[in-house]
């Protein structure tokens, strides 16, 4: 059957050709909605452009319509916290990423950048750095693995973590094109690469300060369905997108501190895994949007998992909580990898909660 979702390209191509006029632009606001997981977006002329949030002015969309408000009270506030350019139209136009506000100005439930930019502001001394590896994967619009036989599954796991031929690779077009617009939108995209589920891929952001992580993580899961989009297929950040035995996906969380990263941090490492041990419940209940009730899927201490029930930490450790990468304890310094977050996460959530127990005390 025809997928009609996919349109003619060479349709829209006569209408991308028709030149802009240069007293205007489009401004694409995106934000989180309801579901603490999911994207939305919609676009608006402006006349100044700029990458200044100061130049965006704030906007209101329907609240009822994103699992955000009732009907009867719809207003939600958009207000503009991070540009980017956009790949999507290219030119002077731009991504606008956005905090969600009730129509009394307090943050809705699922604007968690809002407490997680208190926290980075009372941790800046210790000048955090984070990158995220997020892991996701491609479905065709039977919500099937995007290349997976209908019936049936394919080779068992092996050839295809980092895998390279037509019989080991599924959707790399769009993992590139999306690597690329990430590039072009002044993400700090820093690597992809295929994962050990076919049809699974993971690419990284970071390093970053702060809350820019996670300003940019929600702007490269945007970006990513826009681009899966174009190709008719349908990303998804599942945290156990196929049953048995088979990996799931998570984003993996990479932390360090100021005094982590200089002579005799790992010792400063070794504090913070102490505290994270100490904190292991309430770092799972906010490492997912369902409570950790989605990471009960995936962390179950098999396919390069901890058991979610059991903090754990080691050298190379890839079936850790907390993993210290090699070289980090060879030279003594550096950072650690959480392993725990879920492919879902709110970047926000994680990032907090990490600078709320290691740095803070909290």
């Amino acid at each position: 059957m025809a997928n009609h979702t996919i349109l003619d390209k060479t349709v829209s191509n006569k209408y991308d050709s028709l030149p802009q006029p240069k007293d205007k632009f489009l401004a694409t606001y995106v934000w989180i909605d309801g579901t603490d997981e999911n994207v939305r977006g919609k676009t608006r002329t402006l006349d100044k452009v700029s990458y200044s949030t100061r130049d965006f002015p704030m906007w209101n969309y329907d609240g009822s319509s994103t699992y955000q408000s009732l009907g009867s009270n719809s207003d939600t506030y958009l207000k503009p916290v991070a540009v980017y350019s956009d790949p999507f139209t290219g030119g002077q136009n731009k991504l606008v990423l956005c905090d969600t506000y009730k129509y009394d100005k307090t943050p809705t439930e699922s604007n968690k950048r809002y407490s997680c930019k208190q926290a980075m502001e009372a941790a800046k001394d210790s000048d955090p750095w984070f990158g995220i590896e997020q892991e996701f994967t491609l479905l065709d619009m039977d919500q099937r693995p995007f290349g997976w036989p209908k019936q049936g599954f394919p080779a068992p796991q092996g050839p295809y973590y980092c895998g390279v031929g037509a019989d080991r690779v599924y959707g790399r077009a769009v993992v590139d094109a999306h690597y690329r617009a990430c590039l072009y939108a002044g993400l700090n995209i820093s690597g992809s690469n295929a994962e050990a589920l076919l049809s699974q891929w993971e690419y990284q952001i970071g390093p970053s300060r702060g809350i820019d992580i996670g300003d940019q993580i929600w702007m490269s899961r945007y970006i990513l369905h826009r681009v899966a989009e174009d190709f008719g297929l349908i990303t998804t950040f599942d945290n156990k997108p196929v049953e048995g035995n088979w990996n799931g996906s998570g984003a993996h969380a990479n932390f360090s501190t100021k005094a982590m990263r200089e002579e005799g941090g790992l010792a400063e490492i070794e504090k913070a895994i102490e505290k994270l041990k100490k904190n292991h419940l309430k770092h799972i209940q906010v490492y997912d949007p369902k409570g950790g009730k989605d990471n009960e899927k995936r962390l179950t201490g098999l396919n390069e998992t901890s058991d979610i029930h059991t903090f754990s930490s080691g050298v190379a450790d890839r079936s850790a909580s907390v993993r210290i990468p090699r070289e980090v304890a060879a030279n003594k310094k550096g950072y650690f990898e959480d392993r725990r977050p879920s492919s879902n996460c709110d970047p926000y959530s994680v990032t907090e909660a990490l600078v709320r127990t290691c740095i803070l005390d909290e």
